[in-house]
């Protein structure tokens, strides 16, 4: 009886310390997961889904692209696991001299555009749905317009002729919405999750920039014939030139229409730090 009262003493002074260290090394010291944990089957027991090196958030991304908004640079940074929001800035520069209608113009295309997203994966790859805005728009294509003189030229299909002592000139635009709402869709994520720092994000969408809008100004003294009458008279004030040129104009924004949804198309490289 005294030994069985000396085992029970000993179990139940064992008992409660050999608990207190199996319960010690099963904590998990609380950390940031960006997934929810996997429970192995049968144990009851979870893993943990890899996550960054930090533990946290996995930094910022930076990249540069090329695309039909110009070159440009982009910054992203994770809102949650399948979430992140990117901001950049896209730049273009070029000079043509082209003709239309019997109008030459020096053409000068400048892309000047900042733009914001929030970038959606809705599953574990690097597929994204990504709705944003053109902050800024400054999109444009201007220049200067001549007819050399003696030389004619069409404005809603009436020919006139540039006067050989003021030749007619002028100046050209064509612009567009200052802001404009998009949505593209891309593969590639800026900010990846896990080990990875490099990635090369692709994009493809439309961004709607409202109907664009042509503007032609001339000036100078231009020659035609209406109803069997010869005419010679200034171009600014004439009433049946400024009337076609009003037409042609319109003409020149009905082609242009299509434009109003613009495409977006880039691929890129990206760093994460």
């Amino acid at each position: 009886m005294q030994r069985m009262s000396l085992t029970l003493v000993a179990l139940s002074l064992a008992l409660p310390a050999a608990f207190a260290q199996q319960s010690s090394s099963s904590l998990i010291s609380p950390s940031y997961l960006p997934n929810d944990s996997a429970t192995s089957a049968g144990t009851g027991a979870t893993r943990p889904v890899a996550v960054s090196p930090s533990g946290g958030f996995p930094g910022i991304g930076v990249g540069v692209k090329v695309g039909l908004l110009g070159p440009g640079v982009e910054v992203a940074a994770p809102l949650a696991r399948h979430f992140n929001v990117r901001g950049g800035g896209n730049f273009f520069s070029y000079t043509d001299t082209l003709t239309s209608s019997g109008i030459t113009y020096n053409a000068n295309l400048r892309f000047r555009s900042a733009e914001a997203s929030l970038d959606w994966f809705p599953g574990r790859g690097g597929f994204h749905i990504s709705p944003g805005a053109l902050l800024y728009n400054g999109n444009q294509v201007t220049g200067g317009a001549n007819v050399p003189a003696g030389e004619t030229f069409t404005l809603n299909d009436q020919t006139y002729t540039s006067s050989a002592t003021n030749p007619v000139t002028g100046s050209g635009s064509l612009t567009f919405a200052k802001a404009a709402p998009k949505v593209t869709v891309g593969w590639g994520n800026l900010v990846p999750r896990g080990e990875r720092h490099f990635s090369f994000p692709f994009e493809a969408g439309f961004a709607y920039v409202g109907y664009p809008k042509f503007q032609l100004n001339l000036q100078g003294t231009a020659c035609y014939t209406y109803q069997g009458t010869p005419y010679c008279d200034n171009v600014a004030t004439d009433s049946n030139i400024q009337s076609n040129l009003a037409a042609e104009q319109q003409k020149i924004n009905n082609d242009a229409a299509p434009a109003r949804f613009y495409p977006i198309l880039s691929q890129g490289f990206a760093v994460r730090f």
